[in-house]
């Protein structure tokens, strides 16, 4: 299974950027897929999921209203758009491909790693003036 981000980069305050994800040797459309960040100096952390039809989705309280996670299931990619970007969104961003496919009714389980298997060697992006 191999997961490739790409999309980060370099980007003013207020500015956008889309991540994608691409996913080969597993089945893409049979699961829910989510990004998670780690920060400089700090822990990785959960930032969005979507299900498997890409019809459900969460997000961090941090990144709601500003970012959407959606999925393209025939060219088994997950995007991230990100907009209005702050400078504590600077992070490098992972995409992971799930262990379940609807949205788990526990927002624990849903930002726990534990529930995601394989993941992407990451994009950084970096949020500065």
């Amino acid at each position: 299974v191999q997961l490739v981000e790409s999309g980060g980069g370099l980007v003013q305050p207020g500015g956008s950027l889309r991540l994608s994800c691409a996913v080969s040797g597993h089945t893409f459309s049979d699961y829910a897929m989510g990004w998670f960040r780690q920060p400089p100096g700090r822990e990785r952390e959960f930032v969005a999921v979507v299900s498997w039809t890409g019809n459900s989705a969460d997000y961090a309280y941090s990144v709601k209203g500003r970012f959407t996670i959606t999925r393209d299931n025939a060219k088994s990619t997950v995007y991230l758009q990100m907009n209005n970007l702050k400078p504590e969104d600077t992070a490098i961003y992972y995409c992971a491909t799930a262990n379940f496919r609807a949205l788990l009714a526990s927002m624990r389980a849903r930002a726990s790693e534990r529930n995601y298997n394989y993941w992407g060697q990451g994009t950084q992006v970096t949020v500065s003036s």
